[in-house]
């Protein structure tokens, strides 16, 4: 633990952790069984083409999501742009987004050839709401809304649907960060035309690489199985394009350990949580990201608010810091996309409409969670933060003055 302000790495201090702590989950199942299931694949000599465990895999998906279809593809932005392209949208048709959202979510937009129009999002939840969506749907051309559940809290779910079903327009989510989470006690999964989730290495729920689309519209289903390849497919149906989105066996496997070991890995995410909390709350420019009380989360996610006038550091600053310690926390999202290369030239009237984001760009940030990171790594984390934060006047002055 840091004693003194030169015991700082970012001052010539050493480094408070030997190896990286990163922000993804890198949740690894035991070798012997992943071994196992892999010795399945070799023997039955089907790596790939939609095979049985790929198939196991989307019928347990289907259980969790408490949906009739869950189709794999190779990852998330693969489901985002063939999702666009399964609901039969005309080129240049209007997609309300938020701006405050990982890169693929809008460039799935621009693959799909449709206009991205840029909303804001709520303060304190990070998500669309119906009250930031409605300005925007007056924009001639809009015919989606397109939502995301950031850090596994679900959207205004019940005002965007009321919204959509009004208006007439298509609504569907980007629900890669809410595994397993619900709204209303209903699965996230249960909204919307469809929902797209991800199975990335750094999720809750891993296929170390992966993403599926899950909806209870069987039309939907079939063209995105015929957008995915010809394997796997129930019936040839006609669609706009073709593609390869093939879900591996090899990926399958991992994601079928994975969702044994997902109730045990959202509990051990919810206590590494609770930790992070208990360690800062009281700090003042703190503020924690929660989940939505009374309903089921898988704690992925860790996000912090860095309040500079309270803290005595931006976020930036802070961050910088950090990371001279191997403390890999993740500014979220910088810029916002309608701030991004190509967007923020192709569509200039967002650049300054949308202040909310632009505030949180400036102050949102991840800590280290998931199998790697340990309570005492934890412990140790919250003492650091609480140490700067109780020198930062003297601090400063050395770093950045």
């Amino acid at each position: 633990m840091k004693r003194q302000l030169s015991d700082l790495a970012i001052l010539g201090g050493s480094k408070l952790c030997d190896s990286f702590l990163p922000v993804g989950q890198i949740n690894i199942p035991e070798w012997e069984r992943f071994e196992a299931l892999a010795n399945g694949i070799f023997d039955r000599g089907c790596y790939s083409n939609h095979g049985v465990l790929a198939q196991e895999f989307e019928n347990k998906l289907c259980q969790l999501f408490n949906m009739p279809h869950a189709v794999t593809l190779t990852n998330a932005t693969i489901g985002l742009c063939l999702a666009l392209k399964a609901l039969d949208l005309a080129p240049g048709d209007k997609v309300v987004v938020p701006a405050f959202t990982f890169a693929a979510t809008v460039q799935a937009l621009t693959w799909a050839g449709l206009e991205p129009v840029f909303c804001d999002v709520d303060p304190h939840t990070h998500n669309i709401t119906a009250q930031t969506v409605a300005p925007w749907l007056d924009t001639p051309g809009v015919k989606v809304i397109l939502g995301v559940h950031l850090w596994g809290n679900p959207c205004d779910l019940q005002g965007l649907e009321t919204l959509a079903h009004e208006r007439g327009l298509s609504l569907f989510f980007d629900a890669a960060h809410a595994v397993g989470c619900t709204y209303g006690g209903k699965n996230a999964a249960e909204f919307g035309v469809c929902a797209v989730f991800s199975f990335h290495a750094t999720k809750v729920l891993s296929s170390t690489e992966g993403g599926c689309v899950a909806t209870n519209d069987g039309e939907i289903a079939e063209r995105l199985r015929n957008l995915r390849s010809i394997s796997g497919r129930h019936a040839n149906v006609p669609v706009p394009v073709n593609s390869n989105g093939r879900f591996s066996e090899m990926q399958a496997a991992f994601g079928l350990l994975s969702l044994e070991d997902f109730p045990r890995n959202c509990a051990a995410n919810e206590k590494r949580m609770r930790l992070y909390h208990e360690g800062l709350r009281d700090v003042p420019g703190v503020r924690f990201l929660l989940p939505t009380p009374g309903e089921r989360h898988n704690y992925q996610y860790v996000v912090l608010e860095i309040e500079e006038k309270e803290f005595g550091f931006s976020r930036d600053e802070l961050v910088r810091i950090l990371e001279a310690e191997n403390i890999l926390v993740r500014r979220y999202f910088v810029p916002g996309m309608h701030r991004c290369v190509p967007y923020k030239t192709q569509f200039p009237q967002y650049v300054d409409a949308l202040p909310v984001t632009d505030a949180l760009c400036e102050k949102v940030m991840q800590v280290p969670s998931g199998q790697r990171v340990t309570d005492e790594d934890i412990a140790v984390i919250c003492g650091l933060i609480r140490f700067i934060h109780a020198h930062a006047r003297e601090l400063k002055k050395r770093l950045f003055v």
